[in-house]
């Protein structure tokens, strides 16, 4: 798929992660689409808002598309790198690609994916940036909390 396929499922995507913001959350969001280009989940970081330190926007995406028989072809679609926790979950159910808006601001473990045959495409989103930089800027305890820090 060219890149311009990939930038409107990431545009679910970023919905996702302006809800997010506006709750007061974590403006991080993702999407998981079938091997036929079929939305099957989207979710948004919700670890303020439900009080859960697992409620990353990849996890929420996930859950969302309900049991699947097989993750082959499926495509993970995230504003931003993927943390540690995620990069496992796409690992340890076979998702065969992911499309990050940027990886600037967090890199995660997006290498390590791509060093285990995950496709990884990094679009490199100034619109991602941007949210993610004002976020930082705006909340950085928050931020740190997040991942970690």
């Amino acid at each position: 798929m060219a890149h311009g396929g990939y930038e409107a499922w990431l545009a679910t995507a970023v919905a996702e992660a302006r809800s997010g913001l506006a709750e007061g959350g974590i403006p991080i969001g993702a999407a998981l689409y079938g091997a036929d280009g079929t939305l099957l989940g989207r979710g948004r970081n919700r670890r303020v808002q439900d009080g859960d330190p697992s409620a990353h926007a990849e996890t929420a995406a996930f859950r969302a598309a309900g049991r699947q028989r097989s993750y082959r072809g499926t495509t993970m679609v995230t504003t931003l790198s993927p943390c540690w926790y995620c990069s496992g979950l796409v690992r340890q159910f076979g998702i065969s690609r992911v499309v990050i808006g940027e990886a600037e601001t967090f890199r995660g473990g997006h290498d390590w994916l791509a060093a285990n045959g995950v496709e990884i495409v990094l679009l490199d989103d100034s619109d991602c940036r941007a949210m993610m930089r004002d976020f930082v800027t705006a909340r950085p305890e928050l931020w740190h909390e997040d991942i970690g820090a």
